[in-house]
């Protein structure tokens, strides 16, 4: 598609590094808005904010260079080099949960308040990010005939040229987008505190794990092919997130 926007000398505007840039700040800008209906001071959000997006970097740099570590091992120096593309989604959402979890205590706010308030935002620049992918070519899909295949031609492109190819990236974008919309119309009926937190988590892991059968990129695979580590994951999440969604709902009925 459009790796790279323009080059300036030495200086080069990735698309994949602007829109997950773009996700960034227009999910804080999301999160900080639902917070102050919540009456959460927005520089906790501010604060929280970039210890997550510290977190989700490393933990989402860091999945990729485990599925690809022959690559990294030979070439350490590209672990950083992010703007390129190559970030697995699950290592992120690991990586912020942590970091969201250590500033709760820090700044002594009720966890699954602030994940409610989140759910959303992280639905919505998750889908603006995946546009960036998309552009980069990394997350890419398998040769398809369908009327929608993509043919990347860039040779800086992740993505194989010249093949007619699933819009992976594309469709994990609809995917949260749509969450997304469903978290928003969620808020107004919300009855208990962490009702919209896992309801995304599990959302989102069915329609990963949906997207995934058309995923055609290296990304570790197990059992003779039949599931990719985002599966397995997306299957322990699920699950947590049913377990999470009862569990809360028995502790916090209609305590909102």
């Amino acid at each position: 598609m459009l790796p790279e926007l323009f080059s300036v000398g030495p200086l080069t505007l990735h698309t994949y590094g602007l829109m997950v840039a773009s996700g960034f700040i227009l999910g804080i800008w999301l999160i900080a808005r639902l917070g102050g209906k919540e009456g959460i001071s927005q520089d906790i959000v501010y604060d929280t904010a970039f210890w997550t997006i510290i977190a989700a970097i490393i933990g989402a740099r860091s999945v990729f260079a485990l599925t690809e570590y022959q690559f990294f091992l030979n070439h350490p120096l590209e672990f950083f080099k992010i703007w390129r593309g190559g970030m697995v989604f699950y290592g992120g959402f690991l990586g912020a949960v942590v970091a969201v979890y250590i500033c709760s205590k820090v700044y002594k706010f009720d966890l699954f308040l602030l994940g409610d308030i989140i759910a959303p935002g992280a639905a919505l620049g998750h889908a603006v990010g995946r546009l960036g992918c998309f552009a980069a070519g990394c997350c890419y899909g398998i040769e398809t005939s369908v009327p929608w295949a993509v043919i990347f031609t860039k040779i800086n492109s992740m993505a194989p040229t010249g093949i007619p190819l699933h819009p992976t990236q594309v469709y994990d974008s609809i995917n949260e987008f749509s969450i997304f919309i469903i978290l928003i119309v969620m808020q107004r009926y919300k009855t208990f505190k962490g009702q919209i937190w896992w309801a995304w988590v599990g959302m989102y892991a069915i329609g990963r794990f949906i997207v995934e059968n058309y995923r055609g990129d290296p990304r570790g695979v197990y059992f003779d092919g039949l599931l990719s580590t985002s599966q397995i994951i997306g299957i322990m999440a699920l699950l947590i997130a049913i377990g999470g969604y009862i569990m809360n709902k028995k502790r916090f009925g209609s305590i909102v």
